[in-house]
């Protein structure tokens, strides 16, 4: 099999975004938000730093989960078996 070309792990996927920051969505109601700044093989996991403990509600109105509290965490490691969801978060841009 010359030249085959392998996808990219979820390693290479968060390495390339180190130093942005991110939601990590532990459960529908809870994750944590803050600047990835590691990723480690073994454990299989994440470090982010300036991290905040977030709270989701959803109601039959508003379907879609909005942050209903945060709570300061500092820094955080973080199990890559117990995440259900990764967002990158891109910076507004406001005019």
């Amino acid at each position: 099999m010359p030249d085959q070309i392998l996808p990219p792990t979820i390693f290479h996927m968060l390495e390339r975004n180190l130093d942005k920051k991110i939601r990590v969505i532990l459960d529908p109601s809870y994750g944590f938000e803050g600047r990835l700044v590691a990723v480690t093989h073994e454990p299989a996991g994440i470090w982010l730093s300036d991290a905040e403990a977030i709270v989701m509600r959803a109601t039959i109105a508003q379907p879609i989960p909005q942050i209903a509290s945060r709570e300061e965490r500092s820094e955080i490691f973080i199990h890559l078996n117990s995440v259900q969801r990764i967002e990158v978060l891109h910076p507004s841009s406001r005019h």
